[in-house]
């Protein structure tokens, strides 16, 4: 694992890659620690070549692979630098992506507030529309707010609707990811829930996927991730991964083959050696 320490020099630098700067390499005097952070972060930063769509997740668990409690509170799952962490995916984002229940469970503001960003256009899957005109992800605050949904219903001003076709009561990925590509949006966070999330994976949309675990055990409540059920573990997807120390929380930052295709990473998971940061700088 790389203890990985962001300071304010490392996150300019990520926002200057972020802003197409693609020349912006780690200055050889920064830290271990600070160069880890960068690492961690230059891929979402980079995003995809020739402006393709680029989707990356986030999901911030439990030591048991919890996101809440039984009655829901969902409040603490992460430790301060993993909210940071976080953010910091957002701001990184052109939009941001959850699905209608954690909406309506969580009422987010899917801002960026605890570092320095821009908030990123938010966008709820809502197919069937259960979203409320006051929900806090619709407030108007100059980010754009888009809602995907399969039905006729008129949203606030300012809102964008995204209409697709219903597929046995949800919307495919695929045509969600095209939507918002062609809106502009071509860095996407889809940032939860669980099923949404899984949605995508198993979809073979995510180039990226983060998983933030907080050293806490809750016992019981909704899972991380909810993909559907293998028989063999020869089955199991197997993401490249490199794991990272962020003080209170460990990230586990899985690569995605393109097409979402993990069956030619390796396993188990190993640290960064200095060959390998620099071929991914």
């Amino acid at each position: 694992m790389r203890p990985a320490a962001m300071t304010e020099t490392v996150w300019a630098a990520l926002r200057a890659l972020r802003a197409g700067e693609h020349a912006i390499l780690p200055d050889p005097a920064w830290t271990d620690a600070a160069r880890a952070a960068f690492d961690l972060y230059a891929p979402l930063a980079r995003g995809a070549p020739d402006a393709a769509p680029f989707l990356f997740a986030q999901v911030g668990q439990s030591l048991d692979g919890r996101v809440a409690t039984v009655t829901g509170d969902a409040a603490d799952v992460s430790g301060r630098e993993g909210l940071c962490h976080l953010h910091r995916c957002r701001a990184l984002a052109d939009a941001v992506v959850i699905g209608v229940r954690t909406a309506l469970t969580d009422n987010p503001r899917l801002t960026v507030r605890l570092c320095d960003g821009t908030s990123p256009a938010r966008v709820v899957i809502d197919p069937r529309g259960r979203l409320p005109a006051d929900a806090r992800v619709l407030a108007e605050d100059g980010a754009r707010r888009l809602v995907v949904q399969a039905c006729d219903l008129a949203r606030p001003a300012g809102v964008e609707v995204v209409r697709l076709p219903d597929a046995a009561g949800w919307i495919r990925p695929e045509a969600i990811g095209l939507a918002l590509a062609r809106r502009g949006l071509a860095r996407i966070l889809v940032e939860g829930g669980g099923v949404t999330i899984a949605g995508f994976l198993e979809a073979g949309l995510l180039d990226r996927l983060h998983v933030s675990i907080a050293p806490l055990i809750i016992g019981a409540g909704p899972t991380g991730l909810r993909t559907a059920p293998i028989a063999r573990l020869a089955d199991a997807l197997r993401p490249e991964t490199f794991v990272y120390g962020l003080d209170t929380d460990v990230v586990f930052d899985c690569a995605l083959a393109p097409g979402g295709n993990a069956s030619t990473s390796r396993w188990p998971t190993r640290q960064v050696d200095a060959a390998i940061a620099a071929r991914r700088a």
